[in-house]
């Protein structure tokens, strides 16, 4: 087998039937998650998305991982999930919670042009792919209510790039390991200055994953990036109205 890019793969481990927790964890939407991990194992892993040894470990470690998220964020709100990757944790967030108005931010043009095929694929009408850098979004992307992450850098780097897209009284739920509570004291002035009044860890996923999935979520106040981000979110806007007239203009 070869990858993405031609590079020699490994052969790819057989993708593992769905355990009990998973009829649990996404109920109807069970036959769609099905299929999203059947691309993850297959195009995913061929595309490098995906190591082949996550293949056996999909279900427990990823998905059901990933989805226990929904106990996080509140009814009807827009999510910015920022370095979404192959989809994690926005697509098994987006598959339980029709609710959403979910935007898969990421960078990588391969990525991106996989994510595109699975929202299309499964029919996710509430489902948007942005390609760009966080700290290119202010201005471009509507803030949100809930950005989520899955321990894509530190948590201190993590905030920087998604704190400044938040609405005012939003927050961040990033998914952490074992380091969560650790990783919050180094980066508390940091959060400090993004404008994050209040931040705290938790566990979530009771009866669907073990050991449970621990969240960091850190909430902002009026001020979301604080004075800094403050100041070149105004500039980004401008920019962008600017813009807008300039292109009313040449029609």
């Amino acid at each position: 087998m070869t990858g993405y890019a031609g590079e020699p793969q490994e052969h790819t481990a057989e993708l593992p039937p769905a355990p009990q927790a998973a009829h649990k964890a996404f109920g109807d939407s069970l036959p769609a998650v099905r299929r999203y991990a059947e691309l993850l194992a297959d195009a995913g892993v061929r595309r490098g998305l995906l190591g082949p040894r996550e293949v056996p470990r999909l279900w427990e470690r990823h998905l059901l991982n990933c989805v226990v998220l929904s106990e996080a964020v509140p009814e009807g709100v827009s999510v910015c999930d920022v370095g979404s990757g192959a989809g994690l944790p926005g697509i098994p967030l987006a598959l339980v919670r029709p609710d959403l108005e979910i935007t898969l931010l990421e960078p990588l043009l391969r990525r991106t042009t996989f994510l595109q095929e699975v929202v299309e694929l499964l029919g996710l009408d509430h489902v948007t792919v942005r390609r760009g850098r966080a700290e290119e979004m202010l201005g471009t992307l509507t803030p949100v209510h809930v950005v989520t992450a899955r321990a894509v850098a530190p948590l201190d780097r993590l905030a920087g790039w998604g704190v400044p897209l938040l609405r005012p009284y939003g927050e961040m739920v990033a998914l952490k390991g074992d380091t969560a509570e650790d990783e919050v004291r180094t980066a508390r002035d940091a959060l400090h200055k993004l404008g994050v009044v209040e931040t705290t860890v938790e566990q979530i996923g009771r009866g669907v994953v073990d050991p449970l999935s621990t969240v960091v979520r850190a909430r902002v106040g009026e001020s979301p990036g604080g004075v800094r981000f403050a100041a070149r979110r105004a500039k980004a806007e401008k920019a962008a109205r600017r813009a807008a007239r300039g292109g009313r203009r040449g029609r």
